[in-house]
């Protein structure tokens, strides 16, 4: 099946008109209208501020219709629009071929070829899950303006506000949304938590937790965020996330899986059963802090046992995706086969989640999901390592693991696991909010 990307036309408000009629800010400092202290007096960008207080419910979509469009998520599919008619990105993405591959969990291939010729090489070890910021290499403050589409920040008052021409408060640094400049798939952007900090690639409870307010106040189940960790293919070591519509389920998001206990909060901990990559899966919560702590504190824990990983947050929000991975160490031990090294394929969220973004026609054009499966199984760490990897987070987070609800896992109990997993129900809301995919 080949995937068409369904184009939004362009949402022009009367603040932007008006704003264009006035002419574009002279540029100063530097030259290169940046995010450092020689570009930014006088600055401005408009300033979405969230309301906190979210309960972080998706709606669910009827068949057959598309997703609501809540202001958020037309200001950033409007502001990505702008940029590329402005001839802001290194390549068009909505010319890459896409398609579907047969089989019973849809991975998705893409050939994007001009992501591997022109994307940012990586500046640091991929050994090191913690490395300090290092502003000699490149880091986001030295983007131009332009590419920032908005800064991001919860409200003083929690409720909803835009302000399309608020001033940079350089003082207490802003929270941006940039686009990508070399981009995977539709509207791909970078959430910058307080860009002016010039904080590593380190998730921590405040930036997490930002995150999860941007799938929430998205509120598009096409829309997904990601995280990769130092040593799982982050290139930029500055604090990022990276976020992207994709109008079909990722494949991680068929997988079944099987509760392994409850936190006091309400959120529920679930090992993902039948997927090629090992790895945990983390939803509900009384509260969306509920589930920001336990996610945000099981990711800290892996950072400072130096073990790389990465994270998909998806359904609006309700449900996250923790990877721990092992795909950088094992190509060098030389544990990694000539014949997908030759692919020059670096698995990170998106890969892992299922989305393949291949480099060479030849690959493209054979992707099956038997090489699909074969790659990732590279990346996920062993059954033992994981328990062990779990051992540590449990303690980390401070929960107790049910008595009999973790032992080896066979494929008939994955099977009844999967029957009696209320993830059914979330796989009925996908399937009704992709009812309208525009799928060829």
């Amino acid at each position: 099946m080949m995937l068409k990307i369904k184009r939004v036309p362009t949402v022009v408000s009367n603040y932007q008109k008006d704003e264009a009629e006035e002419g574009v800010r002279p540029v100063t400092g530097c030259g290169r209208n940046c995010f450092r202290s020689c570009c930014l007096p006088g600055a401005k960008l408009p300033l979405y501020a969230f309301k906190k207080a979210k309960d972080g419910v998706c709606e669910k979509v009827s068949e057959n219709t598309e997703p609501p469009v809540d202001f958020l998520d037309s200001l950033l599919v409007a502001g990505w629009e702008d940029r590329m008619q402005r001839g802001l990105f290194r390549y068009d993405v909505t010319a890459c071929d896409t398609k579907v591959i047969a089989g019973n969990y849809g991975f998705i291939a893409q050939l994007n070829e001009g992501r591997h010729l022109k994307k940012r090489p990586t500046e640091f070890r991929v050994d090191k899950v913690l490395q300090p910021f290092d502003e000699t290499k490149f880091n986001f403050t030295k983007v131009g303006q332009e590419e920032v589409l908005f800064q991001f920040e919860a409200s003083d008052d929690n409720e909803v506000h835009y302000f399309p021409n608020a001033p940079i408060d350089s003082d207490n640094s802003p929270s941006v949304v940039a686009i990508n400049v070399s981009p995977i798939e539709y509207g791909h952007v970078l959430l910058i938590p307080r860009i002016l900090e010039q904080l590593p690639q380190r998730i921590d409870g405040e930036s997490f937790l930002l995150a999860l307010h941007m799938a929430v106040e998205t509120a598009n189940p096409y829309f997904r965020l990601g995280y990769n960790s130092l040593g799982a293919f982050a290139t930029i070591n500055h604090l990022h996330f990276q976020a992207y519509y994709l109008a079909t389920p990722f494949p991680i998001e068929r997988a079944p899986s099987k509760r392994i206990t409850t936190t006091s909060g309400g959120v529920k901990i679930s090992d993902i059963l039948n997927y090629p990559v090992r790895g945990l899966v983390f939803e509900g919560g009384n509260t969306l802090e509920d589930l920001s702590n336990i996610v945000s504190n099981s990711c800290i824990c892996l950072q400072e046992n130096n073990i790389p990983y990465n994270v998909l947050i998806a359904d609006c929000g309700k449900r996250v995706f923790l990877f721990p991975q092992c795909y950088a160490e094992k190509q060098a031990l030389g544990e990694v086969s000539s014949e997908l090294l030759d692919t020059q394929v670096n698995p990170a969220v998106w890969e892992i989640s299922g989305h393949m973004v291949l480099k060479r026609k030849e690959d493209y054009e054979e992707a099956s999901e038997e090489n699909a499966w074969r790659l990732l199984a590279e990346v996920s760490l062993s059954e033992e390592r994981l328990e062990e990897v779990k051992e540590l987070i449990f303690e980390a987070i401070c929960c107790n693991v049910e008595e009999g609800v973790l032992p080896p896992i066979t494929v008939e109990e994955s099977d009844d696991a999967a029957e009696s997993h209320d993830d059914a129900d979330a796989l009925k809301m996908l399937a009704s909010c992709y009812g309208a995919c525009v799928v060829e």
